[in-house]
C-alpha cells in the first residue's frame, strides 16, 4: 500500500469511527476527541516512512517482512484511534447486543441444529447431540458469520475426528459493525457466552469443554471463559486463541480481551502478529509459525495471513494430522532457523500437551498441507473421506 493510499484509510476510517449515535440518530463526536484522532493521522506520514527500509534494507529485508510494513503503521494508528475511544467515555457500540438474537448451531455431518443461547440447555434434547461426546464451541472473526465456509471446513474436520459435538456461535450482527464498535461489542457477547456454557455444564463437564475464537471470537471466548468462572466457580478445560485480534485490545485498558487463566489451559496461533493479530503472548503457550514475520509464507493478499490460523489447526484436527506442525520452545526465528533452540519439538494444534508453557516457533509451507511434517498421503484422504454426509 502506498502511502497516500494508507493515508486516505485511516482518515476514511476516522470519519467512519468518529460518528456516535445519539438518540436523534448519528452525530460528530466532540471536537476535541476528534482533533487528539486527528494529530495521529497528522502523523502518520512521518510514521509510515520510518517504518520503510533503506535502499540496502531492500534487498536485503524477506518479502514477509515487507508486505507488513505499511499494515503495521495503518493498525496502530487505529489502535490508537481506540486508546482514545477508551479513555473518553464516549463508547456506544451503535448495536447493543442481544441475548434473544444470538445461538449455537451444532453442526454433524447431515443436520444443522440451532439452538438459542439463552436456552442452551436444550441442545442436549436431541438425539444428534451426545452428551458422552467432548465439546467444541467456534466463534468467529470480525466480518464472518455462521455461513463461512471455514467454519464448515472446522466442523467437518471434528465430525471426521469423532468424539466430538460441534457447535458455531453465531453473533455475527454483532460483530460485523463497524471495527471499533465491534470490538467493544466482544466483552458483552463473551458475557451471554459464558452464560450459555454454565447452562451446558449442568450436564457437561466442564473439563470437556473447548472454546477456539478466530480474531474477535478469541477475546470473546476469553470474556466467555472468565464469565464462566465467575459463575460456576470452575474452568473450561481449554480455550484456543486463532491470531487473537490486534487493534483496540491494548494492555491495561477496558478491552483486556483473551489471556492465560481464562481456562485451565490457554493456547494461542500468532499468524498476523502486529497486524491484525496480536504480537504479545497471551496464553500458557503461543506459536509463532514463520516467527513474527507479519505476513505468511504464500500470502500476497491482505487478511490471508489473519486467516492462517484457523487454516494451520484445521489440518491438524484431521486424523492422521496431529504432527503437522511441530514446535520449538525459543525465542525467535533466527534462533530457530540458526538451530540455536535447544530441547524437544511439540505438535502445535489440536494435540498441543496441556502442560506446555512458553512460546514456540516453528516453520511452515506456503500452501496446503500447510505443516513441515504432514504427509500430503494423510491431508488428502482425511479432508475429502470423512466428515461428510453419507445418506
Amino acid at each position: 500500500m502506498e502511502f497516500h493510499g494508507a493515508k486516505k484509510l485511516i482518515i476514511t476510517y476516522l470519519l467512519l469511527t468518529a460518528l456516535v449515535r445519539s438518540s436523534s440518530g448519528f452525530s460528530v463526536m466532540s471536537l476535541d476527541l476528534f482533533y487528539s484522532a486527528s494529530s495521529i493521522i497528522s502523523g502518520i506520514g512521518a510514521e509510515l516512512l520510518q517504518n520503510f527500509p533503506t535502499v540496502s534494507q531492500l534487498f536485503s529485508a524477506s518479502i514477509q517482512m515487507l508486505f507488513g510494513l505499511p499494515e503495521q503503521a495503518l493498525f496502530k494508528a487505529i489502535n490508537q484511534l481506540c486508546s482514545i475511544y477508551v479513555g473518553s467515555d464516549n463508547i456506544d457500540p451503535r448495536i447493543t447486543p442481544k441475548l434473544k438474537e444470538m445461538y449455537f448451531q451444532l453442526r454433524t455431518p447431515c443436520s444443522n441444529i440451532s439452538v438459542p443461547l439463552s436456552e442452551a440447555q436444550k441442545l442436549l434434547e436431541y438425539p444428534e447431540f451426545d452428551a458422552k461426546k467432548r465439546v467444541v464451541i467456534f466463534i468467529t472473526g470480525w466480518m464472518s458469520n455462521i455461513h463461512a465456509d471455514y467454519i464448515e471446513d472446522m466442523a467437518r474436520a471434528f465430525n471426521c475426528r469423532g468424539n466430538y459435538n460441534f457447535l458455531a456461535l453465531n453473533a455475527s450482527n454483532f460483530i460485523q459493525t463497524l471495527y471499533t464498535w465491534s470490538a467493544f461489542n466482544t466483552d458483552a457477547v463473551g458475557i451471554f457466552v459464558g452464560k450459555g456454557i454454565a447452562k451446558l455444564s449442568k450436564k457437561i463437564p466442564a473439563k470437556k469443554i473447548h472454546l477456539i475464537g478466530h480474531s474477535l471470537g478469541a477475546h470473546i471466548a476469553g470474556r466467555a471463559g472468565r464469565q464462566f468462572q465467575k459463575l460456576t466457580g470452575q474452568s473450561l478445560y481449554r480455550i484456543t486463541g486463532l491470531d487473537p485480534a490486534n487493534p483496540c485490545f491494548n494492555e491495561g485498558e477496558t478491552l483486556s480481551g483473551l489471556h492465560r487463566g481464562d481456562a485451565d489451559f490457554v493456547d494461542v496461533i500468532h499468524s498476523n502478529p502486529g497486524v491484525l493479530g496480536k504480537a504479545q503472548p497471551l496464553g500458557d503457550v503461543d506459536f509463532y509459525p514463520d516467527g513474527l514475520a507479519p505476513i505468511k509464507t504464500g500470502c500476497v493478499i491482505f487478511g490471508c495471513s489473519h486467516s492462517r490460523a484457523y487454516e494451520y489447526f484445521i489440518e491438524t484436527v484431521f486424523p492422521g494430522n496431529e504432527n503437522n506442525f511441530l514446535a520449538k520452545r525459543c525465542n525467535s526465528m533466527t534462533s530457530y532457523n540458526g538451530g540455536q533452540c535447544d530441547g524437544l519439538v511439540y505438535p502445535m494444534g489440536i494435540a498441543t500437551p496441556t502442560y506446555l508453557k512458553g512460546d514456540f516457533f516453528l516453520s511452515v509451507n506456503a500452501k496446503d498441507p500447510f505443516g513441515k511434517n504432514a504427509s500430503r498421503m494423510a491431508v488428502d484422504m482425511t479432508q475429502y473421506l470423512c466428515g461428510r454426509c453419507s445418506n
